[in-house]
Order: C-alpha cells, then structure tokens, then sequence
C-alpha cells in the first residue's frame, strides 16, 4: 500500500524487524499461522514471552512506563513486517487495553503489581464485557457485585469472552449500584480467573474454533482493593478502554497481509485461460478496496498521531472502526471469490490443530477468514451503535 509522503525512511528499522523475526519466530507457530490454524496456549505464551525479553510487547506503551518508546511510524511499519512474517496476533487484551486503562485511572499500587506481569507476558488478559441480555447495551448489563467486608462477593455471567480458557485475569464490568441512571451503577473490578466460583465454557464458532467463551461467576469474591477507579466509575472508564480497543491500528495494518494473500491466492488462481488477477473484474474490485483501506489507515493514523497508552482515543475511534470492518470484510470476500470452489474447503478438526490440513494451505484458509469476518460488524459495538456514536458526539445530529 502507498503510505503518505511525510513517512521517515524506516528501512533500516524494517531490516532489524525483519531479521529478528526470521530468527525468533518459531517454525512451528509461523506455518500454523499461515495455514489458519489455532494455536495452543502453550504456543501463545512460548511466543509472547519471546517478544517481552525482546521488549517488543507493548508496542503502543511509552518508554517510561515499559514500551520501546516507538513512534506512529514505526509502530506501523513494526505491525506491517510483524504481520507478514506470519507472526501470529498475540493475546494483547493486556498490552492494548488493561495497561492503558491503569495508566490512566489505576491506583500507583495496581500499576507496580499488574503493569509488570503484563509487560513481560506472566498474565494473560480477557475481557468481561458483554452478557446474555447486555451485547451492545452495556449499560443493561446484570453482573452483581456486592461488597461484603473488604470484598465484593459476584454473581453472574460473561459471554464472547476472548480467550477466557487460556487468561490469568479479566477485567470485568459489574453493577455496584441500582440507583439512578444504569450506566451510573458500573463499576470495573480486575478479577483472578483462578478464584473459585469461576467456570469457563468454549463457544465453538462456525469455523470450528473457540476463541470465544462463557465466563459464569458464582459467588467469586474479589478484594475491593482490585476495584479500578472508584464505585460507579465503570461507564467513562469503559468508553475510554473501547476508544483503544475501536482505535487499535494493529487490527488496521493486519489487514495488509490479508492483501498479500488475496494477490497470492488472485496470481495462482485461474479463471478460464487467466489468473484471476489478470480479469478487468477482479482488478477493479481490489482497486476499489484498496482505496478504501487507504482512506481507513490514514484515518486510524490522524487519530493516534495525538494519542499515548494514557490518554483517550475519543469518539473518532469509531469513524476507525466502521472503515476497518467493512475493509476486512471487503477483503475476506474478495479472497473467497479468488479462491472459488478451491476456497470452499473447511475442516474443524484441521483449523484446531487436530488434524492435518487439506492443500493448499493458503485456500484452506479462505473459508473460516470469511466466517470469521462477519463477526466484526458485531464485536467492540455493533456498527448501528458506532454510526450512532459518530452521528451524535461527533456530527451533533
């Protein structure tokens, strides 16, 4: 993709990217990625915490507080060669959301005990959010938690948990309070997913994975001391963490290595005597969406340019969020299309590492990629709530 004129010469930056993962990025993991298939904890940790001793983990951190200080520009170009070096996306629920959320609003007792173990990947984040009847309304969600002593005793359930099997730790969203308006009743509580009264339940997804999970509480009780903020501070602090979860750049550069397996896929593909790539239809179609992508990314890039691990994205967050799923939609589309009958081929067992998968690989993938990108115009917020969120607080509609 062209990036804008006013980039640095970042090629020696690339170069050291690039050696340093073709050194450490174990074989195993790199051709599992590429294939689509699922890692296994095991794996996902193995990895991360190369990336810690490397210092790369928290790439959107400070130096002061942990991260290698990087720019925009070199954050990107970081994600850019990270992502097409088949790197796999690490569980970055604590490096992207948790750690910005404490450096903003957390207690100087909670930053030195969960900051560390986050930067060098000991605990594992997940994100307890939605519920059964609390999707994108939060503000109906039904967790309790009351306080008894100097605890809070929890009762209730979570659901699209990310990665909830494999977490040391969630941080959770909980109502402290029935009076006044809902949203003033939330409170956000950093729970030990260890505590007895937690049960965790996989949610087999279309294309046989279980990134997602059941998360149900009964009775769990948490210190006060781990509530972040004060009581019923839940709601601005949640809407900040979402500004960095919709404004994430790396889900926006993740999308160029889609493009590099699209064109893979269009080149060996033929339609009658040509490649796909060759047909005028499929030519325009890809200009298109790369145009789009174009607009997405230096959009994403305006937004963050003013923004640090302890500041807030705003609302432009979500401007971001609606470009990036319908671009990764547009995408996954264009490679299903590409790939034709040869793309068709999904195997549950073969995508969780149970079996072998079927060849080639890189169409085995296209199946589950377009499964999976339907989900984005759900996960974070739905897009009725993002342009709801756009028309409102930033167009005054």
């Amino acid at each position: 993709m062209p990036n804008s004129s006013t980039q640095p010469d970042l090629k020696q930056f690339r170069a050291g990217i690039r050696a340093f993962l073709q050194s450490n990025l174990p074989e195993v993991i790199r051709r599992k990625t590429a294939a689509g298939i699922e890692l296994g904890e095991a794996e996902y940790r193995a990895w991360m915490k190369i990336l810690s001793v490397q210092g790369w983990i928290a790439v959107n951190w400070p130096k002061k507080d942990g991260g290698p200080g990087w720019s925009l520009w070199e954050r990107s170009a970081y994600e850019e060669e990270y992502y097409r070096a088949k790197a796999p996306r690490v569980v970055d629920i604590g490096v992207r959301m948790v750690g910005p959320v404490l450096l903003a609003f957390g207690k100087q007792q909670q930053r030195e005990r969960f900051l560390p173990r986050i930067i060098d990947s000991s605990d594992l984040w997940c994100q307890g959010y939605s519920e059964p009847g609390a999707g994108s309304d939060l503000s109906s969600l039904k967790t309790r938690a009351v306080q008894d002593g100097d605890v809070y005793r929890v009762q209730g359930s979570k659901i699209w948990t990310s990665h909830g099997h494999m977490a040391d730790r969630m941080f959770t969203l909980v109502r402290t309070s029935n009076e006044g308006k809902k949203r003033d009743g939330i409170s956000i509580l950093l729970i030990d997913m260890k505590s007895p009264g937690i049960r965790v339940r996989p949610i087999r997804r279309i294309d046989g994975r279980h990134e997602f999970h059941e998360v149900f509480l009964d009775d769990v009780s948490v210190p006060i001391e781990d509530r972040v903020g004060e009581e019923g501070q839940g709601w601005e602090i949640a809407n900040y963490l979402l500004g960095h979860e919709r404004g994430n750049m790396s889900l926006v550069v993740l999308i160029e290595e889609m493009f590099d397996s699209l064109r893979e896929i269009a080149t060996g593909e033929r339609a009658g005597s040509n490649s796909v790539t060759d047909t005028a239809g499929f030519r325009r179609a890809l200009a298109e969406v790369e145009i789009d992508y174009m607009v997405v990314r230096q959009s994403a890039e305006k937004i963050m340019h003013a923004v640090t691990a302890d500041s807030a994205v705003g609302h432009a967050a979500s401007v971001v969020k609606l470009g990036r799923n319908r671009v990764t939609q547009s995408v996954a589309r264009l490679m299903l299309e590409a790939g034709g009958y040869s793309a068709m081929a999904s195997d549950p067992l073969a995508i969780r590492g149970e079996a072998p998968p079927p060849e080639p690989e890189l169409l085995f993938r296209m199946a589950p990629e377009y499964f999976d990108s339907r989900k984005v115009s759900i996960a974070g917020g739905s897009t009725e709530i993002q342009k709801d969120l756009v028309a409102r607080r930033m167009l005054g509609l």
